[in-house]
């Protein structure tokens, strides 16, 4: 599953890699939200069976994005602005830790998601999780400029223009990917168009068979996940001097970008900055 494994039966690792944004002017941004308080109280009330059993996801109240932000210093009140790559119960499980809030999406996103129309999807888009709903923005995909050659949303909302929503059709309808650029580097966060670092090689892209499954599993529209992964690749090896790519989940790419393992919750990270 994971890569770094010691066997077939031992418990595989993936993160869900949240980013969050100090701007200039106040007022945090976060990049998905991970799981959330509530999910840790009582997941069997948020969560479906499916997932719960398929997962087994280890909760840790420490590790979620509101603890993490208020170790950094912060309170919850700080946090204005939450830009979703998607949906899904394991990105979007702390949107209600953060009442003060605007979400920005893309809005086939929220479409598809209270649509409910498989089994699949009502186990993966959980409404339980939504009581920010009167606080959604939504945008369609192609109103901005360019990015990189790939398509971008108008400005968000009350946020500066260092902060981009980029359309990665494929694992769902409204899939995005979020871009911030910081000391005139881009960091895009990827969401789950990939799952293993491994994938961004142009040649011989690789992806363990239990992430290659599971995307399988999810997957929307193959055709616009495949030829989405294949751009991004060409993205990391034409770009790598102006552009980071990271996805949701894969431990090697958190710990390289945030400098500390994993299973470690921030704590004096601002203090040393």
């Amino acid at each position: 599953m994971d890569g770094r494994s010691r066997c077939l039966v031992c418990r595989g690792h993936l993160a869900c890699h949240c980013i969050l944004v100090e701007p200039p002017d106040g007022g945090l941004i976060l990049i998905d939200t991970g799981l959330g308080l509530r999910d840790v109280h009582d997941p069997k009330s948020r969560l479906s069976a499916y997932f719960l059993a398929l997962l087994k996801p280890e909760f840790r109240q420490e590790m979620t994005a509101r603890r993490q932000v208020e170790r950094l210093g912060f309170r919850a009140e700080d946090v204005r602005h939450i830009v979703l790559t998607h949906l899904d119960f394991d990105h979007a499980g702390g949107l209600d830790d953060f009442p003060n809030a605007v979400v920005h999406l893309i809005r086939r996103e929220k479409d598809a998601a209270e649509a409910q129309a498989t089994w699949m999807d009502r186990q993966r888009f959980r409404p339980q999780q939504w009581s920010s709903r009167p606080r959604w923005r939504v945008y369609d995909p192609m109103e901005g400029e360019a990015w990189y050659g790939f398509a971008r949303a108008r400005p968000l909302d009350g946020l500066p223009p260092e902060i981009a929503l980029i359309p990665l059709i494929g694992h769902t309808l409204g899939h995005a990917g979020v871009a911030v650029q910081r000391s005139g580097k881009w960091l895009l966060q990827a969401g789950d168009a990939y799952f293993y670092h491994e994938e961004m090689r142009l040649q011989d892209p690789h992806c363990t068979p239990g992430l290659r499954f599971y995307q399988w599993m999810l997957e929307k529209e193959r055709a616009a996940r495949f030829d989405n992964q294949r751009r991004l690749r060409e993205l990391v090896a034409g770009h790598a001097d102006e552009v980071d790519v990271c996805c949701g989940h894969d431990l090697h790419e958190f710990e390289r970008l945030a400098g500390r393992i994993a299973a470690v919750p921030a704590s004096a990270l601002r203090a040393s900055r």
